[in-house]
């Protein structure tokens, strides 16, 4: 058997495994089940809760460890937690004040909570919808500072996301990674909370090398998954960034994308023999 045969799909979520109105279609449930038929692990990856994912467990037979939070938090599929990194306590609200400095919403993911500032907020309500699940609301940061996985800036002022992203990886450097999961998303997390560190989980926990590992994404963040797999796929509605880092593009999201690439390339590569 040859070294080159992918074992292992890695899949960025939103804006990749689901449409764009965040439904798995057939297609893509029927393709996830193909995989495991050619015995290729099929893995997610989201800077969603893990909760956020619950629903994607039953559908797909997920039976690897589920990487919330970008990697922030890794999960079973009961959703025991395997392994969480969560940002220094310190840290917390001076990170929040320079988000909020360019009028952006902030999010505090700590535990299995999600607060908001306002429950009628920016994105909130889809968000909710997505995740299946619905915000407490904090008035304060300061009193939510312990064991916070994720902080989110939210707006649809996607030039002022772009700079607060800048000025948060500026200002804190190598204490967080900072990273946009959508261009009205800042996510910030523990720096070794990024797609790239799960890939490399994932390879640690099956005994894989990176040319045995498929990752398929559509945003700047998930480039750093593909700097640790050996096929790469862009989806056909990512960011110019992507499709260039990437070795194959698939289609759109709305057109199957998903399924189309396990298609045609990667379980012809996985029996490879």
């Amino acid at each position: 058997m040859a070294t080159d045969r992918i074992r292992l799909l890695l899949a960025d979520v939103d804006g990749t495994l689901v449409d764009q109105q965040k439904r798995l279609t057939d297609a893509a449930i029927e393709a996830v089940h193909k995989l495991h038929d050619a015995e290729v692990l099929f893995a997610v990856t989201s800077g969603r809760p893990p909760k956020g994912m619950a629903m994607l467990i039953d559908p797909l037979g997920l039976q690897t460890p589920i990487a919330g939070f970008n990697g922030g938090i890794f999960v079973k599929p009961d959703m025991t937690v395997i392994e969480q990194k969560v940002l220094p306590e310190d840290l917390v609200a001076p990170i929040a004040d320079v988000i909020g400095s360019f009028d952006l919403d902030v999010w505090i993911y700590q535990g299995a909570d999600w607060f908001v500032p306002d429950p009628d907020g920016s994105h909130v309500d889809r968000e909710s919808k997505t995740v299946q699940f619905e915000p407490k609301v904090a008035d304060d940061v300061e009193d939510h500072t312990v064991s916070v996985a994720k902080i989110v800036g939210v707006s649809d002022d996607h030039d002022a996301v772009a700079a607060a992203t800048k000025a948060v990886q500026d200002r804190f450097g190598e204490h967080v990674a900072a990273s946009t999961s959508q261009p009205y998303y800042l996510d910030v997390t523990h720096p070794e909370a990024n797609k790239g560190s799960v890939a490399k989980y994932l390879a640690a926990q099956y005994k894989l090398a990176p040319e045995q590992i498929a990752t398929i994404g559509d945003m700047p963040n998930d480039i750093l998954m593909f700097e640790h797999s050996g096929l790469t796929i862009a989806m056909g509605n990512a960011d110019e960034k992507v499709k260039k880092a990437a070795k194959e593009v698939t289609d759109s999201n709305d057109s199957d994308g998903f399924a189309k690439a396990v298609e045609r390339f990667v379980l012809p590569t996985a029996t490879r023999t």
